[in-house]
């Protein structure tokens, strides 16, 4: 299982960075993110994975979707997600853009994510609003 997180900013941008390694993907685009251990949980291994490549806490939002990857047997699932505290930094990623729904082409995307990527447009230029799970202290959106 491998897991990923479409980071929005108060403007709904996404949060995309740029592959450094393996050579085969140096240069594509994904949602930050990465295998889940044996025995972790799923949304505990997204946050772990912020942490690693962005040094940032998240806030987990709904889940964007999951695609099956190019390894048999390997899923991808990406959720929504928010920074909390400070601004992501480069560690993992050799470049990390902000991109709005009408800037989503301008990069090119690893081929798992994609199909995400259109759903992700969608959610971003669809009359529905993004529905955040319900947190005690926070109003929501």
């Amino acid at each position: 299982m491998v897991v990923a997180v479409a980071l929005l900013d108060d403007e709904r941008r996404v949060l995309a960075a740029r592959r450094r390694e393996p050579p085969a993907y140096a240069g594509m685009w994904e949602f930050p993110g990465g295998k889940v251990e044996p025995g972790e949980d799923e949304l505990a291994a997204l946050v772990r994975e912020c942490r690693e490549e962005l040094d940032v806490e998240i806030e987990i939002g709904p889940p964007l979707g999951e695609v099956g990857l190019a390894s048999p047997g390997w899923i991808l699932r990406v959720w929504f997600g928010r920074v909390t505290g400070r601004s992501p930094r480069l560690l993992d990623h050799d470049e990390l853009r902000w991109l709005a729904a009408g800037e989503l082409d301008d990069v090119r995307w690893m081929p798992a994510d994609g199909p995400l990527v259109e759903k992700l447009r969608d959610a971003l230029t669809g009359p529905d609003p993004i529905r955040w799970p319900h947190r005690p202290g926070r109003s929501g959106a």
